[in-house]
């Protein structure tokens, strides 16, 4: 299964940069690569789903971590894949909750390295540890309240 899931954000990053750049919706780019990856079991294609949705449902707080962080460098400025990245890691580890953290930040980096250009995985490593500090307080605020 790590292999697999590993395969699985790897898709989900193409489908929010997609998402992320050209606006074309997250359903359509998601059924196109349900199309492509017939071989995908009903449980990956329900894990890259959740990582998508979860990811662009909850962008606005991730965004907002995310620039709390790193505010040298502001989240629409940052490269649409290494936004994305940050998105997908904090999401696992903050939101979903399925993921552990050192998982959703190794994770993260070696999808910098495959994506991203130079820079990119000890910008990622360095912005996920940061909130990692905070792995707490950033997981309460997703909490739902009432």
């Amino acid at each position: 299964m790590k292999h697999e899931r590993r395969r699985l954000r790897s898709l989900a990053l193409q489908a929010l940069y997609e998402v992320d750049s050209v606006g074309h919706p997250a359903e359509a780019v998601l059924a196109r690569q349900a199309e492509a990856h017939p071989e995908l079991s009903p449980e990956a294609l329900a894990f890259l789903r959740r990582l998508v949705l979860g990811t662009l449902e909850t962008k606005s707080l991730l965004d907002k971590l995310i620039s709390e962080t790193a505010p040298e460098w502001p989240v629409e400025e940052l490269a649409v894949i290494d936004r994305n990245i940050l998105r997908i890691a904090l999401w696992e580890f903050a939101v979903s909750g399925e993921t552990p953290l050192k998982v959703a930040i190794n994770e993260a980096v070696e999808l910098a390295k495959r994506f991203g250009s130079d820079s990119a995985p000890r910008f990622v490593n360095g912005v996920l540890g940061t909130l990692a500090e905070r792995e707490q307080s950033i997981r309460q605020q997703f909490q739902p309240t009432g």
